[in-house]
């Protein structure tokens, strides 16, 4: 015989308790979890507790997940195991602690409390070990929410009953603050764990990224990157060739977090070895594109700008896959916009690469950007756009390329009226100095 006990509306007196017994049992509780936070060792203690008021051959304390609690339900179930009595097993195959199935299954799972006789009568029995013929099973409720189970067994048929259950009911309640204490300081920890780790994927992905650009007679450059994130998916880069010429890239991985930011790195390696064998803009753009869909479909793609800079003549060869497109800015008249080249990387199969080429004229500058830049919203949701951006850049070209850069952020931060920017914000600037 079973049957399930539905919580109580309030606190119910534990009956199998005097008054003193039950101040005893607090003291206790609270000695022995006393100098510890940890969510395993708290359950043991709590365990080997229990057996002061009722007695066991086989118990256990299961506490669900945080991804459970939050409704996860692709997680596993438990986060937190303390067991006494029972064979060992690899977990995994445990149909309760994976499959919320059992005696304890259904306690978590509706909050009410089992007391079962001759478990051999009940169908939601599962076999834990040969011996038992009866249970008991209360839940760990925090403000109304079921966040575990404790469990006992008996090698004994009608072991349990109605004092067992409220003493059970009392200890359970007495136990939860400890659980759910130990349960917060675990989830402090894997938070400061995550950000710990995140602080150092950020020092490694900054330290991918040039330290300086370099210095070419005749010209001025300056970078900006400000992530919005630990982890970005911007990428920009300066890249000498053997004959002289300089390559400039800058890159978006759709996304963000940490698969943006992985994508990043790969995207930098396979581009920086595919550059160096000496292949053109549309050769690197197309392998680039099937390694892409290879290792990181259907996780992102990337958008880029790849061009070769001759310092010396300012011609500027180029191929725009899928990126916002680059200004070439002059002191006077419209900028234009450099967007020939193809669609963006990682995602067709059969697609093609145009090559266009431009002179940098002294006394001009060419713009690199993400989408962070010309996207930048102010409240209402106004776009910066090209036209503003290209403004900015022309109001300060007699500057300098790193005074420059500075103003640009400045003049964004005005019309979003914010200092901080809700997408990664990378500004390249190619200033080519004037003659004389």
């Amino acid at each position: 015989m079973s049957r399930s006990v539905p919580p109580p509306d309030r606190p119910e007196r534990a009956e199998g308790l005097t008054a003193e017994a039950r101040y005893r049992l607090l003291l206790e509780l609270s000695r022995k979890v006393r100098g510890t936070l940890d969510l395993g060792e708290t359950l043991d203690r709590l365990l080997d507790l229990v057996r002061s008021i009722v007695e066991y051959d086989a118990a256990g304390i299961f506490v669900l997940s945080e991804d459970v609690l939050a409704g996860d339900r692709r997680q596993g179930l438990i986060a937190g195991i303390a067991q006494r009595g029972f064979p060992r097993r690899p977990l995994e195959s445990d149909p309760m602690l994976f499959r919320g199935l059992g005696i304890t299954g259904h306690v978590i799972r509706t909050g009410a409390c089992v007391v079962a006789s001759d478990v051999r009568r009940d169908s939601r029995y599962v076999v834990g070990r040969e011996a038992t013929l009866s249970e008991i099973a209360v839940p760990i409720t925090v403000e109304e929410r079921t966040i575990g189970a404790l469990n006992l067994e008996s090698d004994r048929l009608g072991a349990y009953g109605e004092q067992h259950l409220d003493a059970l009911r009392f200890f359970a309640e007495a136990a939860a603050v400890a659980v759910d204490k130990a349960m917060l300081h675990r989830g402090l920890l894997e938070k400061q764990r995550l950000e710990a780790q995140l602080r150092v994927a950020h020092q490694v992905q900054s330290r991918l990224l040039p330290q300086a650009p370099p210095a070419l007679d005749g010209w001025d450059l300056a970078a900006v990157y400000i992530p919005s994130s630990e982890l970005a998916g911007d990428y920009y880069d300066f890249l000498r060739l053997p004959d002289g010429r300089l390559g400039l890239v800058i890159a978006d991985v759709a996304g963000k977090g940490v698969p943006a930011a992985l994508i990043m790195a790969t995207f930098r390696a396979l581009l920086r070895a595919h550059v160096a064998t000496g292949a053109s803009l549309p050769e690197i753009a197309d392998r680039l594109n099937g390694l892409l869909r290879d290792e990181c479909r259907p996780h992102g793609f990337v958008t880029c700008f790849l061009a070769f800079l001759e310092p010396s003549t300012g011609r500027l060869e180029f191929t725009n896959c899928g990126h916002a497109p680059p200004l070439l800015v002059a002191p006077e008249g419209e900028a234009v916009e450099l967007a020939e080249g193809g669609p963006v990387l990682g995602v067709f199969a059969d697609a093609s690469w145009g090559v266009r080429e431009v002179t940098l004229a002294p006394g001009r500058a060419l713009v690199l950007h993400t989408d962070g830049v010309s996207e930048a919203r102010r409240g209402e949701g106004e776009e910066l756009g090209a036209a503003r951006l290209a403004a900015a850049v022309r109001e300060g070209l007699s500057r300098g390329a790193t005074s420059l850069a500075g103003e640009v952020v400045r003049a964004v931060r005005a019309f979003t009226g914010s200092e901080a920017f809700d997408d990664d914000f990378t500004l390249v600037l190619v200033e080519r100095r004037p003659r004389g």
